[in-house]
């Protein structure tokens, strides 16, 4: 395994989200999207934002990625239809392989400062 060195570029995405104000819900996500053919690209995408909780930010960061992705591959989908029956017709189009996401969610709590972030960091071989 190598690790990164000093001074290296490491590409990232990174969803990041502060407040002091108490009992604020706060949540930082990152999507994926990842497409069967290989030899293709996905898509990432990111959320910061308040009010959501963790899984209501998941899906919503999910469903980001798999619709930039696919309306790449020319996969038709009712924008207006719940993140559940979209992935259905990711799923079923046999174009996409699978969605996934990291997300933090968190509350403040009063005196306190708080940041959630989530990041996807790319190290190139």
């Amino acid at each position: 395994m190598r690790f990164i060195q000093p001074g290296g570029i490491t590409f990232s995405v990174i969803a990041r989200c502060c407040t002091d104000e108490p009992r604020r819900h706060l949540v930082a996500a990152i999507g994926c999207a990842i497409p069967r053919d290989r030899k293709t690209y996905g898509y990432i995408s990111e959320y910061h934002g308040f009010g959501k909780n963790q899984r209501e930010a998941g899906d919503y960061v999910e469903d980001m990625a798999a619709a930039m992705l696919a309306t790449t591959l020319g996969i038709e989908f009712d924008e207006d239809q719940s993140w559940d029956e979209k992935e259905e017709v990711y799923r079923m189009s046999g174009k996409i392989v699978g969605t996934r996401n990291i997300t933090q969610a968190v509350t403040t709590k009063p005196g306190g400062f708080t940041t959630a972030v989530a990041a996807a960091v790319f190290l190139l071989d």
